[in-house]
């Protein structure tokens, strides 16, 4: 079915006068009868009936007139949805590891649409660990991640954005608390409070251990490090996190690990098989502008 003849139906439906109608659709009004004679011969049924100089909708008129104007609705809000989204505005889903959610994440969108006022964005957030972040932008569930540095992959373009410090946290009446610094191997003889298996931070503790000499003696695992913190500040184990302000509120030590020397680093990561929509394209732009700070 021809879309102008529906608008042309819908023009005439409200003006109910085939000179007027036309006249405002900017065509002759031979195109616009010629139009509705189509129409009417395509629906098998006679949309308008004459009433002395005014045209007016026959009840089956009445009848696709709703049906006209939804359609045609529908598709506008449509076109003007993607006319937006190709000038920059729309929706932005991003998925990022919960550490980062804490800080990073909420500056940079919130200095981004300080940034864009005149325009309408909008953030989906989306947590996650690596690997479901991962999985979930092949699925084209996200936009853009921030996660762990991803294997490499010949569709993925992986970007590093920001890093995070690895601290040795102890209790305060731990023989080590009064250090600034430690080797980790310092470490290895005391209880440990663990990133279970799975957890994205596991295999990068588990290969600090490795590089210091020895395996660490896991006492407790669990798979948030707020509550890894936590149970260290109780005497549970000292424990390998990364630095969050959290741990400045807990009745703990904070030591710096000064061998072997590691700095963890987040990537902000792509589909390139996939359309980045222009807002999505301009807030990689901006995050890559910030990675500095």
């Amino acid at each position: 079915m021809n879309l102008d003849y529906l608008r042309y139906f819908v023009k005439l439906a409200e003006v109910r006068h085939y000179t007027r109608a036309a006249e405002q659709l900017c065509i002759t009004q031979p195109s616009l009868s010629h139009a509705i004679r189509l129409l009417e011969g395509e629906l098998g049924v006679p949309l308008f009936e004459k009433t002395g100089q005014n045209t007016m909708l026959t009840r089956f008129g009445e009848e696709f007139l709703e049906c006209a104007q939804q359609t045609l609705s529908t598709l506008d809000r449509g076109i003007s949805s993607l006319q937006h989204s190709a000038q920059g505005e729309g929706l932005i889903r991003l998925g990022f590891l919960r550490v980062l959610g804490i800080d990073y994440i909420p500056k940079l969108a919130a200095g981004f649409l300080a940034a864009n006022p005149e325009k309408n964005i909008r953030f989906e957030f989306h947590t996650d660990r690596t690997q479901g972040l991962l999985d979930g932008l092949m699925d084209r569930r996200y936009d853009l991640i921030v996660c762990s540095e991803p294997a490499p992959e010949p569709h993925l373009t992986a970007v590093p954005v920001t890093e995070q410090d690895l601290v040795l946290i102890v209790p305060k009446d731990h023989p080590l608390a009064l250090r600034h610094s430690v080797d980790l191997a310092e470490a290895l003889p005391y209880p440990q409070v663990y990133f279970s298996k799975g957890s994205g931070l596991r295999e990068v503790v588990d290969g600090l251990f490795a590089a210091a000499g020895g395996a660490p003696q896991i006492a407790y695992e669990t798979e948030e490090d707020q509550v890894i913190a936590g149970l260290v500040a109780q005497g549970f184990g000292l424990a390998v996190v990364p630095y969050m302000d959290l741990l400045l509120k807990l009745d703990l030590a904070i030591l710096k690990i000064s061998a072997p020397p590691y700095k963890r680093q987040f990537f902000l990561v792509q589909n390139d098989k996939l359309f980045l929509p222009p807002a999505a394209q301009a807030f990689r732009q901006f995050v890559l502008a910030h990675r500095a700070e």
